[in-house]
């Protein structure tokens, strides 16, 4: 039987007892070598059935969407995924019914948003823009709530300004009526990269500036009620760590991306599996 240096089990036992670790359980790098590799990697979402991944991948072209599928309980063969639109193309964003993949594109500073209909083998459509505001500013990083009503996304203020979280209605035709700032989130950071939680009106998202960010949750995304960030070793304020998605296949674990993390044999971005945060949702909030 192997015998276990002792100065080795104080080490695990102090690290199953540091406050971080009983905060939040975090699981580790996604598809080690497919998923997470050597390249950057960014935001990640998984299909209702589970047997498909979709992330976007930073190439000697810039961002591009990559999916893999699941090959005897692993994520295996992840391949370029094409999408007739010009430009760069990232944070997909798998929709809860499964009927939609939605995703930002376009050029550096004209980035817009977009929605494909998924087939039942699993093929993309063709993408549809959905023209929040007809263009007029950058948005990015896409989510639906879970009846498919509200659209949550970023957008940038202007030119260089910084971003923040909006709110529309979406139906079959697309967006219908303006967009609602989420005053109560936004900061004079920059808010990007939302998801909603499986409480109601419950949000994740990310909060930085330049080279830094963390995940955040709110247990209403109209009145930040519990703001904070959330209790994740690598989430620190000096480090990366966003895009925060929630597994559709397993509604109690969600995503992130980090280069804050230091996985062995990881790139300078990864995803990164970890439970969903227990966030309490607060009374009346889905609007």
């Amino acid at each position: 039987m192997m015998r276990i240096a002792p100065t080795l089990l104080v080490l695990a036992a102090s690290l199953l007892s540091a406050p971080v670790a009983m905060a939040l359980n975090e699981y580790g790098i996604e598809g080690m070598g497919v998923v997470s590799t050597r390249a950057d990697e960014g935001r990640a979402t998984i299909s209702t059935d589970g047997q498909r991944i979709v992330f976007a991948r930073r190439g000697q072209a810039g961002w591009g969407l990559w999916q893999a599928r699941v090959v005897d309980g692993r994520w295996q063969q992840a391949q370029a995924l094409p999408l007739a639109v010009s430009g760069e193309a990232r944070d997909p964003y798998f929709s809860r019914d499964g009927r939609w993949l939605l995703f930002a594109a376009g050029r550096e500073g004209r980035s817009g948003l977009y929605r494909a209909a998924i087939a039942a083998d699993g093929s993309v459509g063709a993408p549809q823009a959905l023209a929040g505001d007809g263009g007029r500013h950058e948005e990015r990083g896409p989510a639906l709530s879970a009846d498919g009503r509200q659209l949550l996304f970023a957008r940038q203020q202007g030119r260089g300004a910084g971003w923040d979280l909006f709110v529309a209605a979406l139906d079959a035709q697309g967006v219908r009526g303006p967009a609602t700032a989420l005053q109560a989130v936004n900061s004079p950071a920059d808010e990007t990269d939302g998801d909603w939680l499986v409480s109601a009106g419950a949000v994740a998202f990310s909060r930085g500036s330049g080279d830094t960010a963390q995940v955040w949750t709110s247990g209403c995304a109209w009145t930040g009620a519990a703001l904070r960030p959330i209790g994740l070793s690598f989430n620190q304020a000096s480090g990366w760590t966003g895009a925060p998605v929630v597994d559709n296949a397993k509604p109690g674990e969600m995503m992130v991306a980090s280069s804050a993390a230091k996985s062995p044999r990881a790139g300078g971005v990864d995803v990164y599996r970890l439970a969903v945060p227990k966030v309490a949702a607060a009374p009346e909030c889905m609007r």
